[in-house]
Formats: structure tokens, sequence, C-alpha cells
């Protein structure tokens, strides 16, 4: 499956073809060769690979692992990437050699790809941005790269609701080779609202033109927005302004955020409204702010104090305000950041609210911790180079707490339910909010399993489920 731009939803339509297919009976796995995304999770093998792919494996009843993701670029600056092959840290790769320097990439994609196809019955590949990039084409090994060696049918996902997915899909069957061309074998219009019988005709004329049969037309999923891992879907939560006893919750957008689904969890929580802001006056009028994490921490604070959202969060912390600073976020937090390797700076003060100094190592901490908060169990997950070091203050899941500004270096801790709502039920305390958790409100594991439910059902109904098995020679 390969989308005409990022955020077409070609991992989510992945992710129900995974989900509707393991219904079937099929032993099917998710694959996507690269993927560019500072989104990521820890295998239960301390491999690392992207969110999306997690949640693919996750649908499909298979074990996350490398095999599913083996490249993983997660961009630092605008023209360097740090490299993940086969869930380890690989180096890096600088803009000038995203065309030339790939082939030992290559190879372990395709490596990982015959692993796959040896051992399941399906294997559903993911295409990473847009295959018409032609100027990338050189070296590639995920879209039609992918295609090619192995001799793969070619899927478009186009997403309707950004406008001009008819000529998106034709321009790409008509800009690339005859070879390349000669893969694509259908398209699937994603993210569509209104009355299909006016968009009918386009297609009709769309398959005339190009040969290629369209193979469903899905609509908007409202309830679908769970663990994205595009950066053009950050903050893509459902908000529930003006209710009574609602928490309002600013996540601040870094320029670098890194595993933003941190705030799915609380998004999911009935009476919770959180957003994105880069903001002062948000900062400081929020019930809580929360830094998530950031692929590049010295420089994503510099940003904060360039826009004033540093003297803002200071003012909030004097006044008694409620900070969570999660990974990259509590780094800002401490008091002083010693990076020698992430942005070779060396040591440069933090915002100074914890009681907590920084030094960045090479090497990289992959895990997946688990503890107790006020006697609920709480369990997440670990990717950082920077060591936080608490010099003082009460110690809150391998972070510190100073008054109301909390700091952890865990990822994926609000997943747990009880945990979640007896921490938001002190937030709310410590606000003067009459917030409490609802009691019908469903857990987060099974939120998550209902919207891959939901998307399986929609393909079922709206896609050609039956003709795509049949592309896959099943």
């Amino acid at each position: 499956m390969a989308g005409t731009s990022s955020d077409a939803g070609k991992s989510l339509i992945v992710a129900g073809l995974c989900r509707a297919f393991a219904r079937r009976g099929i032993r099917v796995a998710p694959f996507k060769a690269q993927n560019m995304s500072n989104n990521s999770m820890v295998c239960p093998d301390g491999s690392e690979i992207g969110r999306a792919q997690y949640l693919q494996a996750l649908a499909a009843g298979v074990e996350p692992s490398a095999r599913l993701n083996p490249v993983l670029l997660k961009p630092a600056t605008d023209r360097r990437a740090f490299i993940v092959l086969d869930g380890r840290p690989g180096g890096t790769l600088e803009a000038g050699e995203y065309t030339s320097g790939r082939a030992r990439l290559a190879v372990a994609a395709f490596d990982a790809y015959r692993q796959l196809e040896a051992d399941y019955d399906l294997v559903v590949a993911e295409g990473a941005g847009s295959p018409a990039e032609i100027n990338l084409r050189t070296g590639d090994y995920v879209n039609f790269g992918l295609a090619r060696e192995f001799g793969l049918p070619v899927v478009l996902v186009g997403d309707i609701d950004r406008g001009g997915v008819l000529a998106s899909i034709f321009g790409h069957w008509a800009i690339v080779d005859d070879a390349d061309r000669a893969t694509l074998a259908g398209y699937v219009i994603n993210k569509f609202r209104g009355d299909q019988s006016v968009l009918d005709p386009g297609l009709v004329e769309l398959s005339a033109r190009t040969g290629l049969p369209c193979l469903g037309v899905v609509p908007w999923l409202d309830q679908v927005w769970l663990d994205s891992e595009d950066a053009l879907a950050f903050a893509k939560w459902p908000r529930q302004p003006g209710r009574a006893g609602t928490l309002r919750i600013a996540a601040v957008r870094f320029p670098r955020i890194s595993n933003a689904t941190d705030l799915d969890a609380l998004a999911a929580e009935p009476g919770l409204d959180v957003f994105a802001t880069a903001s002062p006056s948000d900062v400081e009028s929020a019930d809580l702010v929360v830094l998530p994490g950031s692929r590049s921490t010295l420089a994503d604070l510099d940003w904060l104090r360039g826009l004033g959202l540093a003297d803002a969060l200071a003012r909030r912390a004097a006044a008694g305000g409620s900070i969570l600073g999660i990974c990259g976020g509590y780094q800002m937090l401490a008091e002083v950041i010693d990076d020698p390797i992430e942005s070779a700076r060396g040591t440069e003060p933090g915002l100074g609210l914890l009681p907590a100094v920084v030094r960045f190592s090479a090497e990289k901490i992959l895990a997946k911790p688990s503890g107790t908060w006020q006697g609920q169990p709480v369990s997440g997950y670990e990717i950082h180079h920077g060591v936080v070091e608490p010099t003082g203050g009460v110690p809150f899941l391998d972070g510190v707490r100073a008054g109301n500004t909390w700091g952890t270096i865990w990822h994926g801790a609000f997943e747990n339910d009880g945990f979640r709502r007896a921490w938001l039920t002190e937030l709310a305390a410590t606000v003067g909010s009459v917030w409490e958790p609802a009691p019908d409100a469903p857990d987060f594991a099974e939120r998550r399993t209902q919207m891959l439910d939901e998307l399986a059902d929609a393909l079922e109904q709206h896609a050609d489920v039956d003709a795509l098995l049949q592309l896959a020679g099943r």
C-alpha cells in the first residue's frame, strides 16, 4: 500500500487490512522497509521500530519486532537523520546521501522481507511518503524498489480530504516510468465525506484513463486516531471544550517532537481537552502543560526560549501551576544539560524547574521499565541518549517531582489506566476541578482494539478486500 502523500492514511489502511485478514484466519504480518518518524516503540526483544508498525503488529496479532520495520530514520535536523537499523542504532544519514548512501539499508530491508515472506501466509507492505518522488527513485527500496524486487502489486491510497485526489492518483500513474507503472494494481480513496454518487463519475473517468480499478472508497472515521506516527497528524485529538469539569491540557508543539502518542491516552479520557500549542498564554492558563519528547533537546529548548514559552513556564511554576515533562521534555526542565552527542554543544543551562542534571552518552538506552505509583502498577518504555540524574525532589517513575512540576523519562506511562486516572484525580484536586474518572469509560487498550475493529469493519464494507487478497495471490 503506497500513499499519494504523507498522512494519506496508508498506515491505518494497512492496520485495518491486517486486522481484517487475521480475522479471516490468515497468518499475516505488516512490513515497512523504511520509516521516517520520531514516533517509535520498543519491542519485547528490546529493538526499536516505528509506532505504526507496532500498531499494525497488534492488529495482525503478531509480536512486534525489528523485522516489521528494519530501517527507521529519525530526523534530527533538516539535513540529518539518525538511523535505526534492525532495531538498533546504525549511524546517521545526511541529506546528500539519501539517494546514494542507502545500499546497506536496502540489504537489511530486503533480508527482513524475505524472512517475513517465509514465515507468514501474507505480508502487507506499506510504502513511505509518495512513490512518485522520481528524484528519489535511485536507490529506492521501500516503494517501487521493493515492489520490483519481490514482484509485489502496488495499490495507491489517496487522501480526498485534502483535495486534488483524482489528479494526484493520475499524476502518480503518469509520472513514473513504464516498469514502475506496470506494478500499479489499483487505488483506494481514503477519508471520504459526503455522497459517493457525486464522486463516482470522477472515479469512472480516472479508471478509464489509467486502467486502474478503484478498490474502495473508505469513509472518514472520526474515532480512528490513536497511535499516529506522522508529524502531519500530530494533535488530531478529539477536543471536548466547554464541558463542566473539563481539564484543559496544553501540549507544547516542539518542532522536533517525538513520541507525541504519549498524549493519546490523555486525549481518549472523557473530560479532558488536550490540545497542541505554541502560545505563552495557553501555557499560563491551562490546567496542565505537557512538554513531550524531543529528538533534539537543546534545539527545541532554544525554540521554547525564542517564543517566550520558557518565561511562561517559569511564571507558571512560580505560581504553583502543574507541568509535566516526558523524556526530552523532562530533560529540558533540568538545571543543567551536558550534550556532547545529540547536538555536540556541550554544557548549557536547562529551564531549572526540576532539581536534576542531564548527561548525554553515546549509548542509546532502549528499555521497558515497570514500577508503581501510589499503589498503581505502571509500565512504559525508554528511548534516549540523555540520562537524567535527580539531585533532590520526590521520585516519580524513574524521574522526579518538585512541587507541581513532574518529570519522567518513561514513554507510554499514561496507557496504564489505573495510574492515569489516579494521577489525573490528583491533578484535578490541585487545580480545584470537579473532574473525576468516568465509571463507564473504556480502558485504553480496549479503545485501541475497538479502533482496529472499526477500521477492519470499514474496509470490509467499503473496500474490495477479496480483490486485494486476489492481488496478493490468495
